[in-house]
């Protein structure tokens, strides 16, 4: 007899963003997509159009780079048209004083041990960010309606799962009962802290789970809303293993030259120019090994 099952549940982590090509931490500072990361985030949706994936529902965080992405993927896989829900529960992980300096230069001050634990542990925060960081999110728009109580200054990845599981509970559960297909594009950190939830995985096990830039990762979710398979599949699994072992060494690579350690300027306007890629076909759904 077919195991019953609640749907599916595509995660996303946006496209490739300037901070992340320059090896800056970035949190809750609204980066851009580069190019590249915009020709991740349509091939995301030509992958999800050709493996037969099509969302009834969408949900990204108030950031630009998650926006730009779920746009251009939809967009790519002719569902452009389908509800779109935001939230700040969806943000990446704030960084707090981390925001906007380079990973590499921050391993060097600090050392392994300190880097490692500020970036990979489940219950370490990095010192919290000052009010007056022009990267800051106090004075973002965005967040007018958020409880100053609400607004972090740093956040550990358990900080993540206790500001997000009440958005999964209450928002894209329903939508998986009421549509069977729901899309969330993220960010890394985020979507850790969901799929550490999904699987049950320990504490102590987190810092060895990363999800890649720009490739669609496939839960099919029974009436429990546990994983038929834990992994879940990656519609591209072969782009997937090479990206997540570059996430593992970021941060590890020579030191950047002086003028490759500043952040790229986030304030100016967006780039809306679409994106036209042609991409070869891929068919069906493979699981990562």
């Amino acid at each position: 007899m077919t195991k019953p099952w609640l749907g599916h549940l595509i995660v996303l982590r946006h496209g490739q963003s300037e901070w992340n090509a320059a090896g800056v931490f970035t949190g809750w500072a609204n980066a851009h997509l580069t190019a590249h990361g915009e020709e991740e985030a349509a091939r995301a949706g030509v992958l999800l159009a050709e493996a037969g994936m099509s969302p009834a529902f969408v949900h990204t965080s108030l950031q630009r780079r998650t926006i730009r992405t779920a746009d251009l993927a939809l967009a790519a896989a002719d569902r452009d048209w389908i509800p779109v829900r935001r939230s700040w529960r969806l943000n990446g992980r704030h960084y707090g004083a981390l925001q906007g300096r380079n990973k590499a230069e921050v391993r060097q001050e600090y050392g392994e041990q300190q880097f490692a634990a500020w970036r990979r542990s489940y219950d370490v925060p990095p010192p919290p960010i000052g009010t007056a960081a022009w990267h800051s999110q106090f004075r973002d728009p965005r967040y007018a309606a958020l409880p100053p109580e609400a607004r972090p200054y740093t956040e550990s990845l358990a900080d993540v799962s206790a500001r997000l599981l009440p958005y999964w509970y209450d928002v894209i559960i329903p939508d998986l009962q009421a549509g069977g297909c729901v899309l969330v594009v993220s960010h890394g950190n985020t979507l850790r802290a969901l799929v550490k939830h999904l699987e049950a995985i320990p504490d102590d096990q987190i810092a060895e789970v990363d999800i890649p830039t720009g490739i669609p990762l496939v839960y099919e979710l029974g009436p429990d809303l546990r994983p038929d398979a834990l992994g879940g599949q990656y519609l591209d699994p072969h782009a997937a293993r090479a990206a997540i072992e570059a996430i593992r060494n970021q941060g590890w690579e020579a030191q950047p030259a002086p003028d490759a350690r500043r952040a790229p300027d986030i304030r100016r306007a967006p780039d809306i120019r679409p994106a036209h890629v042609a991409w070869p076909a891929r068919n069906g759904i493979r699981r990562i090994k």
